[in-house]
């Protein structure tokens, strides 16, 4: 019996809520797409953990999502819009928190992308979902953090 209350109540949800903008996370870097097929053209990457307004009465298609995001509409792979924003390596942070490290392919140590208020000393770019990049070189330079905005 709380089994089906338990599925009532989610249906009844459901119901509510279609038609109502819903907020939602990106769990990964997430291709907004022309059209709603990974083999069509990508209009811009959305940085993981960015929030996005979904609107449900737009699913046009099975798993596939019509937004919007920075005036520009296409589709999304729903699998990828998550409830709730996860934890991310990279945080915030001061002069004397604990920084991360990566060896690149040179065998340097360099310091892993992380967020800061204002441009760090090392800094050789900013990408696109906010964080500071020290990498040595331009070849693959944010390229887990939805690619460069700002050469520094």
């Amino acid at each position: 019996m709380k089994k089906l209350l338990g599925i009532i109540l989610i249906l009844f949800t459901s119901v509510l809520l279609h038609g109502q903008t819903q907020i939602k996370y990106t769990s990964a870097n997430l291709n907004l797409r022309i059209s709603p097929s990974i083999e069509k053209n990508i209009i811009t990457t959305i940085p993981k953990g960015t929030t996005i307004g979904v609107n449900y009465s737009n699913q046009e298609y099975y798993n596939w999502i019509k937004i919007t995001y920075n005036g520009r509409t296409g589709y999304v792979y729903s699998k990828y819009l998550v409830s709730h924003k996860s934890s991310t390596d990279y945080t915030y942070t001061t002069s004397n928190s604990k920084k991360k490290y990566y060896t690149n392919s040179f065998g340097q140590k360099v310091q892993s992308p992380t967020y800061y208020s204002s441009p760090p000393k090392g800094a050789t770019a900013v990408c696109r979902d906010g964080t500071y990049s020290f990498s040595r070189s331009r070849r693959g330079t944010c390229s887990h953090h939805g690619g460069v905005r700002k050469w520094l």
